[in-house]
Formats: C-alpha cells, structure tokens, sequence
C-alpha cells in the first residue's frame, strides 16, 4: 500500500483497538502495565542497540546538541522509563468515576462519568522514552494511542513499541491499543492530521516548527506541548542565598529540557543583593550571560543581550538576565516573551507571592522554588504525556485525567419534561 493508505489503516486499527481499550477493567490495563514493564526490562540490551544505532547516525547528521541530548535512553532515563510504567499501574483509574453529582428538584440524579478521548496522536521529535511514557498514559486512560517520533529515533522508538505490542498479546489488552508510524517519510503526518474520522486529538510535542506545521495542518483538535521559555523573578526581598540555590537548580539540572530555565528577572532592588551572588554562581558552572544595561554593570562579562534574547529557548548553558524596576515589569515581560509554561517568584513577600500567583497565569506558577518543579513524576500525575501550553481542556503537565473527557449520566425513577 501507499503512505496514504498505510497511515489510513494505521488510524482505523486503532479506532477499533480504542473501542475495546475504553471498556478494559483496571486490573487489564495494570496488567498491561506490568508486563511491559518486565518485556522492556529483559529486550535492555536489544533496545540500548538500537539507541547507539541512532545516536551514531545523528552524530553523522549533525544533530543539535540539546536533541543529542534528549535522543540517548541513558540509565537515569530508562530508570524513570521503567519506574513510571509501575507507577501509572498504581494511580487510580479515571476512567467510569462519577464527579459532579447533583440531585434536581423533581429528583433525577445527574453526575458526570470520566471516560477515555478515544484515538490520541502524539508527534515528536527525540525522546524515546516519549514512546514508553504516552503509550503508558494513553492505555491506563482507556485510549489508543498512534506515536510519530522524529527520524532520528527511528530504530528506538520501533524497538520500543515492538516490546509494548508484544505485552498486548500477552495480556488482554488489544495490539493495536499502541501504533507506532513506521516511516520517517515527513508526508506521513500530513495524512494523519487529516485523519479526522479516526483520530480524536493531536498532540505535538517539539520545537516551533514542528508545532507551527501540526497547528496550522490538523484536521483534528490540537494541545500544543510548546517552547518553554521559563523565568524566574527575584523580587526584591529574595534571599540571596536561597536565589542562588533555586536559580541554579532550574538552569542547571537538566538545560535540554522545558522546564530548565531561560530567563532571569530581578528586580532593581535586588541588583547589588542578590543578583552578584546568582551572577558569580552562574559564571562559575559556565553558563553564558546575555545581559540588559544594568545587568552588565553588575557583571561586565556579560554579552549585550538582544532584542530576540527574551523570547529564547536556549536548551543549552546561556541565560538572558534583565533587571526590571518592579513586579509590575516582570509581569508584562513575561505577558510579551513567554510561552505560558513555567514562572517562579523568589521573595520573603507574602502579598508580592499572592499577587504573582493571581496574576501570572501560565502553565505552572510557583513561590520561593526551582522551575524544575514543572513535571508530571513531581506533581504526582505518574508518567506525563507532556506539558500543555494550549489553555484549552489540558494546561500544565498533563497526566490521566488530561487524556479522559466527562459525559453527563443521569439516573431517574419515571420523571418526563413536562
């Protein structure tokens, strides 16, 4: 068959698989779960092959270095991978809970019953363990899930998916439940975003050219896991030695990631208290410092930060810092050069904490902690599917229940609308 045809059956098989997944008991879907756990464990060395495989042939492409980065299953990432299939089996299952109910005066009882979106699409560049994780999510849900991964995880994701399928088998869970496009051929996802009668939801998770094509192509509705141009604002009270710390962490711990931060915000009243000290601890890990005026007359080291430097997702050892007169201006730069993902204030101000928290409005808001913060495994979800920035139905990291819907039950004894 052709690529059209190819991805038509690939939609179709898991429009069927979702009809029979939806109606899976917990207990199914844990099995599942643990299976492929155990399958991914023992094909390890297999797996790790088919990785170098794909490392070496990104290498030979050129590759850039924060892609590099996320395409490697290192072990702290198959740890995680591997943790999180166990921990999705141990979260509650969303799916028949009834929330929401209410009894109307002539006594018909209405509520509303989580259940499953159907037939999800994931398109995504690097990360493998992306595969293992939403196809995780995307079961326990009660969904069928079709994963696109980028051509340089070709070999991985394919190696993956063949020890999830095969736990299919084993279990009661249907094979299909889990699809993996098997073509880098880019034409593949123009006709799966066109897939509308199949396909319930699309969610892309990758740069902004990627994003821009699925947004701009889809059929389908769409929850954009988009740039994460975070921030971290040191008011004016911020404790220099906890600034210190909290930048650190959410620059440095992992700075291929969304959640790794990218710009710094201080205010005026914190240029000669905090900030030398958050400066000289940043220029000692190596990071690169692209500074407004008054940030480089703290550190004269710093490059001349440009206008296109606040909107940046660096995913690498740079930083833009800019000193901004008040809470006010932190607000409205973050309003202009975010990307709704992740902003965290520093300060011993209970009113400036209430007053970020209320006005700052992307995907997740915190007070006096690291960006990093910004995860699923963290907040408590298990495995995420991805951090939404699309404010609609799912915001923030998106675990079990951003993957389910509510349609309204009602119970009755006889009563009619009279």
């Amino acid at each position: 068959m052709n690529l059209r045809e190819l991805i038509h059956d690939i939609a179709q098989r898991a429009r069927t698989a979702s009809e029979r997944t939806a109606e899976l008991s917990s207990a199914q879907k844990d099995a599942w779960l643990g299976c492929a756990a155990r399958r991914l464990e023992a094909a390890r060395e297999r797996i790790a092959a088919e990785n170098a495989r794909d490392l070496e042939q990104a290498e030979r492409n050129g590759l850039a270095a924060p892609l590099h980065k996320r395409l490697e299953l290192s072990a702290g990432k198959w740890h995680d991978m591997i943790a999180g299939l166990r921990d999705v089996a141990n979260l509650p299952d969303p799916i028949g809970r009834v929330e929401q109910t209410q009894v109307r005066p002539n006594g018909l009882q209405v509520g509303r019953m989580r259940i499953p979106l159907g037939v999800i699409a994931i398109i995504y560049e690097s990360r493998p363990n992306v595969t293992v994780d939403a196809a995780a999510l995307c079961v326990k849900s009660g969904n069928a899930v079709i994963l696109r991964g980028g051509s340089e995880a070709l070999h991985t994701n394919l190696a993956l998916a063949e020890e999830l399928r095969a736990a299919a088998r084993e279990t009661e869970v249907p094979e299909d439940a889990v699809c993996v496009v098997p073509t880098t051929d880019r034409e593949a996802i123009a006709h799966l975003l066109h897939e509308d009668r199949c396909i319930d939801l699309v969610i892309p998770r990758g740069g902004p050219g990627l994003i821009r094509v699925v947004t701009e192509t889809s059929r389908i509705p769409v929850i954009k896991h988009d740039a994460g141009v975070c921030h971290v604002f040191l008011d004016a009270s911020a404790d220099p030695e906890m600034a210190t710390k909290i930048v650190i962490d959410s620059k440095l711990r992992q700075m291929e990631v969304c959640n790794g931060l990218e710009t710094l915000l201080v205010h005026r009243d914190a240029m000669h208290t905090a900030l030398p000290r958050v400066l000289k601890a940043l220029h000692e890990e190596g990071i690169e410092l692209r500074g407004d005026e008054r940030t480089r007359e703290i550190f004269g080291d710093a490059v001349p930060a440009r206008e296109e430097d606040w909107s940046r997702e660096y995913l690498g050892p740079v930083l833009a810092v800019r000193v901004v007169d008040d809470l006010d201006a932190a607000v409205a730069h973050i309003r202009r050069y975010g990307s709704d993902h992740t902003e965290v204030i520093v300060t011993e101000s209970y009113a400036n904490a209430q007053e970020w928290l209320r006005r700052i409005n992307s995907s997740t808001v915190g007070v006096n902690c690291s960006t990093a913060f910004a995860d699923g495994y963290r907040l408590g979800l298990g495995a995420e599917i991805g951090i939404s920035t699309s404010k609609l139905h799912a915001y923030g990291p998106m675990g079990l229940e951003g993957l389910t819907t509510l349609k309204f039950v009602l119970r009755g004894d006889g009563q009619l609308r009279e």
